[in-house]
């Protein structure tokens, strides 16, 4: 995958708005490979290219419209967040450009796995690289995801490279950003920003050396290009809001809804293949994550439990 006042606590509650902010988000990534097939036709890198250059405009009328453009000038004139917002925006622009390709090229399967191993593969960077401490029932949950990667290999001949790469960028870009000192809508702006020239001097030149399709090929090519930055600024817009307000623990289960979403699509819709191996490794994967939200869950409870313990005065 807005912070226009100070961010609620995490766990703080949820309100009715926020759920369904993030709702609304979900179902639009959900839906979101019906348009990436619509332009499978179109290289996968002129894609992304369009979505970071139609994104720019959209994000930055937020930002204007919120009061928060002085939050961009700032991080400008910052190298180490532009920085990191350099290499969040490199990060961000492989994960969009697997995914552009691999709906077209009819691997929708393969996509919806990646983002269901996402979370399972975040609590493990936070052990590697944050040293944090895992739950036995967590260990458990992301072994069973790494035995359905190792199956998923050996039923297709070869890593399933298009599930770890989408798994791998965007749980690398989750993890660089949120160290970024920046709201959502601000750093979004900000690393559309910094790929829009590279971005705008590549349309251009596949425009002037007849490869382009935006006005070249038909209205429709046309249209869809320019629905790029519509489809990708708004769910995000619409997500930073949704996470203002409501606890991680129901952000961790609802972030289920879009690849569950992207499965039924690949399957009953495009008529992907979905043989016994698949069957087995998805099996693995749902399993792993039953457990994990169970002990997301039991952690959240556990939480604000001791909070509540240490508010509440004690009786006698």
């Amino acid at each position: 995958m807005a912070e226009q006042a100070a961010p609620a606590p995490a766990d703080s509650g949820d309100s009715l708005s926020g759920f369904f902010y993030a709702l609304t988000a979900y179902l639009l990534w959900g839906f979101l490979p019906f348009f990436m097939k619509a332009v499978g036709h179109i290289p996968a890198t002129e894609v992304v290219a369009h979505r970071i250059v139609w994104s720019l405009p959209i994000a930055g009328a937020v930002l204007i419209w919120l009061g928060r453009t002085s939050d961009v000038v700032k991080a400008l004139k910052t190298p180490r967040m532009l920085g990191m917002a350099a290499l969040t925006a490199c990060l961000i622009t492989v994960n969009w450009g697997i995914y552009v390709w691999a709906i077209g090229a009819g691997r929708a399967i393969e996509t919806a796995l990646g983002y269901y191993i996402n979370p399972l593969f975040s609590i493990f960077l936070g052990f590697i690289l944050l040293k944090e401490k895992l739950e036995r029932t967590q260990w458990v949950a992301i072994a069973l995801a790494g035995l359905a990667v190792v199956l998923l290999a050996i039923d297709a001949g070869g890593v399933p490279w298009v599930s770890v790469s989408l798994c791998v960028s965007w749980g690398f870009y989750a993890f660089l950003r949120k160290t970024l000192p920046i709201g959502p809508n601000q750093g979004f702006f900000l690393e559309v920003l910094l790929l829009s020239l590279p971005a705008l001097a590549y349309i251009i030149y596949l425009q002037t050396s007849g490869q382009g399709h935006f006005g070249d090929t038909g209205i429709t090519d046309l249209v869809l290009l320019l629905a790029c930055g519509i489809v990708t600024a708004v769910p995000l817009m619409i997500y930073a809001n949704a996470a203002k307000r409501l606890k991680l623990s129901t952000i961790g289960i609802m972030q289920y809804i879009a690849p569950t979403m992207i499965f039924l699509t690949a399957i009953f819709v495009f008529k992907e293949p979905f043989g016994p191996g698949k069957m087995v490794a998805f099996a693995l994967i749902w399993v792993a994550l039953f457990l994990y939200t169970g002990s997301m869950l039991r952690s959240a409870r556990a939480r604000r439990a001791a909070a509540m313990a240490i508010v509440e005065p004690k009786s006698g």
